[in-house]
């Protein structure tokens, strides 16, 4: 797999760290919408939310936002050791996989990404910087299936 483009990820990235719960907000809401089904997985203390609004501003929700943004800042940082990032993106796998969240669902992750990016980053988010993301989303996905594929 070709490496993506560093500089077109950061550069672009700049712009969305700026706010990342805002921008993060945008992303998952943009996610319930393609996959409303992703909701009842998210549930704190037991409690179901009924909504995706209602979930969206929920303060623990907003940490998961906070620490979803922190995982894609630390692939924009290792960006060109992705290798660094494996055990700790596998672990995240089996994570993800131990709560119930289907390999399948990250292709609309990818999705809600994309769609975030481009309404933060308007004519700057041009097919080159999405097909640079598009590398470094797929490498980040590749190396959490491995917390699906039972090591």
């Amino acid at each position: 797999m070709e490496r993506p483009e560093p500089e077109l990820i950061r550069q672009s990235w700049r712009a969305v760290s700026r706010s990342p719960l805002e921008h993060g907000t945008v992303l998952f809401a943009r996610l319930f919408a393609l996959e409303p089904d992703l909701l009842p997985l998210f549930q704190y203390n037991c409690r179901q939310f009924s909504s995706p609004e209602d979930c969206l501003s929920s303060p623990e929700f907003l940490d998961h936002i906070r620490k979803v943004m922190l995982v894609i800042d630390a692939a924009v940082t290792n960006v060109e050791d992705l290798s660094s990032l494996e055990e700790y993106l596998a672990s995240l796998g089996r994570k993800h996989r131990a709560v119930g969240v289907k390999l399948s669902s990250f292709s609309t992750v990818g999705e809600s990404l994309f769609y975030m990016l481009e309404k933060c980053l308007g004519p700057a988010f041009t097919p080159a910087t999405r097909a640079a993301w598009s590398q470094l989303y797929g490498a980040v996905v590749q190396a959490m299936s491995r917390g699906w594929d039972g090591e």
